[in-house]
């Protein structure tokens, strides 16, 4: 799918290059980074901030649980030999009850994880979408490409910098269009 992408965007970038004729003058084309953009502007380092902190939160609490289950199973084992083999029974079917209720924890976490850096990567792409057709307008853009999808760019027409010091004015400390509204 990458190699069809990079093929249909050389072959756009070939096609508006060699038919100017079509009604374009001058054939002005910009290259996003998207990548740099969700790197270094405020509202990526505010989203990378807050998955960094749910993260740290989450894991401090599976190692909270993990202590705990570990102190379950050192006390299990210390008092094994004096249980009868009802309780034995009993103290090990807890000790895999709590063991995969750890696991399912952790997946949980990090289905939570993995959904919330989405949201805010969506939410992030949606506004540089935005303004990625602002700029295109505004300047006279005949094409705008996504960084991934070009072989080669000259450095003169990446106006990644360009879009991230507008998203960062507009949106201000690591908002998005999203989160203003609220």
């Amino acid at each position: 799918m990458q190699q069809y992408k990079i093929f249909v965007s050389a072959l756009t970038v070939l096609l508006v290059l060699s038919g100017t004729g079509w009604g374009a003058d001058v054939a002005k084309i910009g290259v996003v980074d998207g990548q740099r953009v969700l790197e270094t502007s405020k509202a990526g380092q505010a989203a990378r901030a807050q998955i960094k902190e749910s993260y740290q939160r989450m894991e401090e609490d599976m190692k909270k649980r993990g202590a705990e289950f570990e102190e379950l199973k050192k006390q299990f084992e210390r008092n094994a030999m004096v249980m009868s083999q009802e309780k034995r029974e009993d103290s090990q079917r807890e000790m895999q009850i709590k063991q995969m209720d750890l696991q399912q924890l952790g997946k949980k976490y990090s289905g939570d994880l993995k959904e919330l850096e989405q949201k805010l990567t969506d939410r992030i792409q949606k506004d540089v979408l935005d303004l990625v057709a602002e700029i295109g307008k505004e300047e006279g853009y005949l094409l705008i490409v996504s960084k991934p999808a070009v072989l080669y760019n000259p450095t003169a027409i990446d106006i990644t910098d360009k879009l991230i010091q507008k998203y960062n004015a507009k949106y201000g400390k690591g908002q998005t269009k999203a989160s203003k509204k609220k």
